[in-house]
């Protein structure tokens, strides 16, 4: 999968290696949370051409570490034993053509996925795995468009995972409020409470005991659903 010119790097803002090592690492780890240590990167590709060509292009770029995968099995495991914050998938593999690993990486976990295909079928694949979030690149690739491919991919995974942070915020406030309500209702029932005077008892406690309201609402579901 040669490109235009030699490899080198993509540019200063890019994310990619730091410890790019020549061999395929094999050990296993513990499983880490999003965020957690150096961005990772994994490079999965049957073909030695293609990992030659994907290891002299990364190299030395702003990624933390980088992990190879000869398979998709070796590559789905790898997935589900770390995070990884990109995974580029050289297509076809020894075991499945990529496009079902794309599919796989891009809805099970949080890392931005390229997957390079032959020109020919780029335009097919893509119509089949860009809903995914999943970036098709076709080969014969040039330096410059891979880059700026990964800069794209590296871009939409901040806006990808900002957003499911603040979605995950708002569920949270939702089920707050939920909580509070059933405190309330429960108040309303048992104790003669008027939906004013429920309100204003969960806010007292919860400023007396300088604890949220939603601990304050737990306590009151404990007593009385118990």
């Amino acid at each position: 999968m040669p490109g235009g010119g030699g490899p080198g790097r993509c540019g200063t803002k890019a994310v990619f290696y730091r410890h790019l090592t020549g061999a395929r690492q094999t050990q296993s780890y513990e499983k880490r949370k999003p965020g957690e240590g150096m961005e990772r990167v994994l490079v999965v590709s049957g073909s030695e051409r293609g990992r030659e060509f994907l290891r002299e292009l990364l190299r030395g770029q702003e990624y933390g570490q980088g992990f190879f995968a000869d398979n998709s099995g070796e590559a789905r495991r790898r997935m589900a034993e770390d995070d990884f914050s990109l995974v580029i998938i050289n297509a076809p593999l020894r075991d499945e053509s990529g496009e079902q690993l794309a599919l796989w990486a891009a809805q099970s976990t949080d890392a931005g996925v390229l997957l390079l295909v032959k020109a020919e079928i780029a335009d097919e694949v893509s119509a089949r795995v860009e809903d995914s979030g999943a970036m098709v690149l076709p080969k014969p690739i040039s330096r410059q468009f891979f880059c700026q491919s990964l800069k794209l991919v590296s871009a939409a995974r901040r806006r990808m995972l900002g957003l499911k942070n603040e979605n995950t915020r708002l569920q949270k406030k939702i089920d707050d409020i939920r909580l509070v309500d059933r405190a309330k209702c429960v108040l309303i029932q048992y104790s003669d409470f008027t939906e004013q005077q429920a309100h204003r008892y969960i806010e007292k406690k919860a400023m007396d005991q300088r604890v949220s309201r939603r601990e304050v609402a737990e306590d009151i579901l404990r007593i009385y659903e118990s």
